[in-house]
């Protein structure tokens, strides 16, 4: 034991009187620390996640390559290693000191570089700080492994820096270690795999932003272990005394060695993709920590409230504060700076009727419709685009639903929040049932597993509410639509009565899907959270829409499916003309839509249905005039309802029946937020919510069709790039 504290005292010493050891050790992580720091604009929040991460993992670096791998060549060369073996020692104690003083020398740096970011950069306190610490201590036995390789197989100072530029700037510029992997091409995310840096980051990243402690990340400490334990031991194999010992060029195979653990974790993840999708999520993290000021907007809070000029702070996903007058300076608030002039401010659009399973228009090809799990991305992220931040489906395969829901909650995927409510309840034939007969006999079942439920009893359709409950579905739908001559098999009252009551049981928002003003009395009756549709058949008799204002029965009449359904019967296809339905559909889809419903040969299934839009604006307006909570959807997913833009349409449409402005503002914003039960953190300005905000020009209070001139959107506090939201869908 004597000798390794002694070689470790001598190392100690010795370094501390080094000043290229003091330099590399101690002034170069922090140069770049406040280098990217202030090109990065820490102080703005974020991004300070990213400035820790590259300082730690230069250093490790350079502590690991140049510390231990060149460092020994040099005091081979200088003879310095001759003196030790007529000591004599063995090469354990040499090779252990210098660890151990690699250890002691860095965890100052850490320490200093973590108290810097907090007090100059604000930086959130960690969570599991000791986590850290090990990570990084362990991350530097590694480096300092592989750099101990290096020594050992380079013949001259001159080789040795051959080999460490070899490694370190694929290390450097492919691992995440000055450039976040989340924001590269996924080809590069792909090869940076094999990258022994991509671990330490991805590690440090997730303890640094995303609150993680050490087992959270047992896969890349794991690797960084073994790679400390196989290059410690092949230092020691190949040690050697004097320069005049020379290595032959098949031994800087021993090398790969080394490497190895990460060629085999690189291969492992090219077919898991686990570190590829951790690495997008933490950079989505990274993007919505970031601190902005939207100011001198006009602002329309959600409930009403309108602030003519006002100024809104982001930081850390939520809005921090809300200023009126003139905006304070955005610099000394640390946020970066949104000019909101001659814009309103809104809180995010939120579609409460979509069906994400079908896109809105016809394919002439079936090889043309991609899978349902890839559009569905495609279409939230068409809802993002269009300032839609967050959305219902009601109706699709909850299965499928769920899993989205929760890859986009995580933040594996970019997209508007999904909140999944379904199956259908129905009758037997009923409405909801028919899209079965268009599918082959062998898929037919699994339809009605994952879209409908039938029950036969009040006791069936309360243990199928209670199974949903279970499954963690955000509310239930049930449909009593008769069609327009009753020739459609119709839900029980008293199935749907039990459905209601064990909904409301299990604190679930039910809404029924009704036709006209018989289906209204029934879930009025049933005591819904929200009628879907109204009637577009006839007009509601004034004491319906009394008792629903009276049991808070929300109405959302879904004004832009009818006027679809409409011209759709009439061969017109003018909601696909809307110049943000254009963005963000797919060409293949609008052309083929065009020419289908032009040839008039899929309308014929519809025959006999009644869609009135004038109808269904007057029931609109003497709902208004009663004092019912509106909510706006839009039936996205039928034919000429495109996922994304509709609510803009929707709420052009309230405007035409006689609503103001204000009130269908207010219906696509906090009323749907409530209706969500979600209106705690979206649907409104207010301090503590989610930034989950859209800026557009002009004033839509004056010009409804201002919502659709988007100057920008915010999501959880991420300034959406818009332009790159159909990358991976194009």
């Amino acid at each position: 034991m004597k000798p390794y504290l002694a070689m470790i005292q001598t190392n100690l010493r010795l370094t501390m009187r080094d000043r290229t050891v003091l330099f590399f050790n101690y002034i170069f992580p922090l140069i770049f620390f406040f280098i990217f720091g202030s090109l990065l604009h820490a102080e703005r929040g974020g991004v300070i996640v990213t400035v820790v991460n590259m300082g730690l993992s230069l250093g490790i670096l350079a502590s690991g390559l140049f510390g231990a791998g060149m460092r020994s060549v040099q005091d081979r060369e200088q003879g310095i290693l001759r003196r030790f073996k007529v000591a004599p020692i063995s090469p354990a104690p040499i090779l252990v000191g210098q660890l151990v003083t690699g250890l002691v020398h860095y965890v100052p740096v850490t320490l200093l570089m973590l108290l810097l970011a907090r007090v100059i950069y604000h930086m959130p306190p960690l969570d599991h700080p000791w986590s850290l610490l090990a990570f990084v201590l362990l991350g530097l036995l590694a480096f300092r492994a592989i750099g101990g390789i290096v020594g050992a197989i380079a013949n001259s100072m001159q080789e040795s820096q051959i080999i460490v530029q070899l490694l370190y700037f694929p290390m450097l510029f492919l691992g995440g270690a000055t450039f976040p992997l989340g924001m590269m091409p996924n080809w590069i995310q792909q090869i940076a795999q094999f990258i022994p840096t991509t671990y330490l980051t991805t590690g440090l990243t997730g303890m640094l932003e995303n609150h993680e402690d050490f087992s959270s990340n047992l896969e890349s400490a794991g690797i960084l272990a073994v790679t400390a334990l196989i290059g410690t031991f092949l230092a020691m194999k190949l040690f050697r005394w004097e320069k005049e010992e020379k290595m032959r060029a098949s031994s800087k195979l021993w090398l790969a060695a080394v490497l190895a653990p990460f060629f085999v974790m690189g291969a492992w993840q090219l077919h898991a993709k686990n570190n590829v999708i951790k690495g997008q999520m933490l950079e989505r993290q990274i993007e919505r920590d970031r601190s902005y000021l939207i100011h001198d907007a006009r602002l329309f809070t959600g409930d009403g409230t309108v602030i003519e000029q006002g100024s809104v702070l982001i930081r850390h996903g939520k809005i921090a504060e809300i200023f009126t007058g003139p905006a304070p300076d955005a610099k000394s608030l640390s946020a970066e700076s949104i000019d909101g002039a001659g814009k309103t401010l809104l809180p995010g659009l939120i579609d409460v009727h979509v069906h994400l399973g079908s896109p809105g228009g016809f394919y002439a090809d079936a090889k043309d419709w991609t899978s349902q799990g890839d559009s569905i991305f495609r279409e939230l992220a068409a809802y993002l685009y269009s300032g839609v931040t967050a959305v219902k489906s009601v109706g699709d395969e909850t299965d499928l639903m769920l899993k989205d829901r929760a890859m986009l909650r995580a933040g594996e995927k970019e997209g508007a929040e999904l909140f999944a409510v379904g199956p259908m309840f129905t009758a037997p034939g009923g409405h909801g049932t028919e899209y079965a007969q268009y599918l082959p006999k062998e898929l037919q079942a699994q339809f009605q597993a994952q879209i409908v439920r039938l029950p036969k009893t009040p006791e069936e359709a309360r243990a199928q509410v209670d199974e949903l409950k279970k499954l963690g579905v955000d509310g239930i739908k049930a449909i009593v639509e008769g069609g327009p001559d009753g020739r459609i098999p119709r839900l029980d009252p008293a199935l749907l009565r039990a459905i209601a009551a064990e909904a409301r049981a299990d604190k679930l928002p039910i809404v029924c899907h009704t036709g006209d003003s018989k289906d209204i009395a029934d879930a009025i009756e049933a005591g819904v959270d929200g009628i879907e549709h109204g009637s577009m058949r006839d007009a509601i008799p004034p004491a319906l829409f009394e008792r629903m204002k009276q049991n808070g029965t929300a109405y959302d009449p879904t004004l832009t499916v009818v006027e679809a359904y409409g011209d759709y019967l009439r061969h017109t296809t003018d909601p696909l003309e809307r110049s943000l339905v254009q963005q963000v559909a797919p060409p293949k889809l609008l052309a083929d839509t065009k020419k289908i419903i032009a040839e008039g040969d899929s309308q014929d299934r519809f025959r006999g249905w009644v869609f009135s839009l004038d109808l269904a604006k007057q029931n609109l307006a003497a709902a208004m005039r009663a004092g019912v909570m509106l909510t706006a959807g839009t039936d996205a997913g039928n034919p000429q309802v495109i996922h994304g833009p509709g609510i803009h349409r929707e709420m052009q449409l309230w405007v035409e029946a006689g609503v103001p402005p204000a009130i269908a503002l207010q219906a696509a914003t906090y009323n749907n937020a409530k209706l969500l039960r979600a209106a705690d953190r979206i649907g409104l300005i207010r301090k503590g919510y989610e930034a989950s905000l859209l800026l557009v020009d002009g004033n839509p209070l004056k010009d409804i069709s201002s919502t659709e001139r988007i100057s920008a959107v915010f999501f959880k506090g991420e300034h959406v790039d818009r332009k790159e939201l159909f990358e991976t869908h194009p």
